[in-house]
């Protein structure tokens, strides 16, 4: 049975980084779980520093989000939200959705916002994305590998060589990662 995960809000922010999380749970490697919440933050930032994008556009890859992965929606968590105790107070709804799914991870880059002796009660750990998607590669690496070529094929508007995804993967924070993407792929990358 794969790792359950929620993920947080900034690691689905940057646009490269939730397609590689969304193929990686889509393909089975992962059981990918986030809430309402979670959503709304992520897209209410996107709209705040990328006034650009049409909201139209940004409501529309939310649902495709959801329709994508199955089971993704937490709820019923909202009553745990108050018995919870972490560094910000507007964390713990986050938490409150590990618990409800019985998540073993939060994937998220904000560590200090989860410490482990807050989490360690529910079985929970925060990774960061780096280390969680390392992990993943670690159990499969020719799936992983085979999902950042799709991902690097598929885009289109505008085109991207796997150097350039790689590149802009790492510029998301997922430096060791994308060493070890660029050890399996070898000349594909270049």
């Amino acid at each position: 049975m794969a790792l359950i995960a929620v993920y947080d809000a900034c690691v689905l922010y940057p646009a490269p980084l939730r397609d590689l999380l969304l193929r990686l749970a889509h393909a089975g490697l992962v059981r990918a779980r986030w809430t309402e919440t979670i959503l709304d933050e992520c897209f209410r930032n996107i709209a705040a520093t990328r006034p650009e994008l049409d909201t139209a556009a940004l409501a529309r890859t939310r649902q495709l989000m959801v329709a994508a992965i199955a089971d993704c929606l937490v709820t019923g968590h909202e009553p745990l939200v108050g018995g919870l105790e972490l560094p910000d107070p507007d964390d713990r709804h986050v938490l409150a959705a590990a618990i409800r799914c019985a998540a073993q991870v939060i994937v998220t880059a904000n560590l200090r916002d989860f410490p482990p002796e807050r989490l360690k009660p529910y079985g929970i750990e925060a990774r960061h994305p780096d280390d969680f998607v390392l992990g993943i590669v670690a159990l499969a690496p020719g799936a992983v590998a085979s999902i950042a070529l799709q991902q690097a094929t598929a885009l289109k508007s505008p085109p991207q060589s796997m150097a350039q995804l790689l590149d802009t993967l790492r510029g998301n924070g997922l430096v060791r990662t994308v060493a070890k993407l660029r050890e399996l792929l070898g000349t594909v990358v270049e």
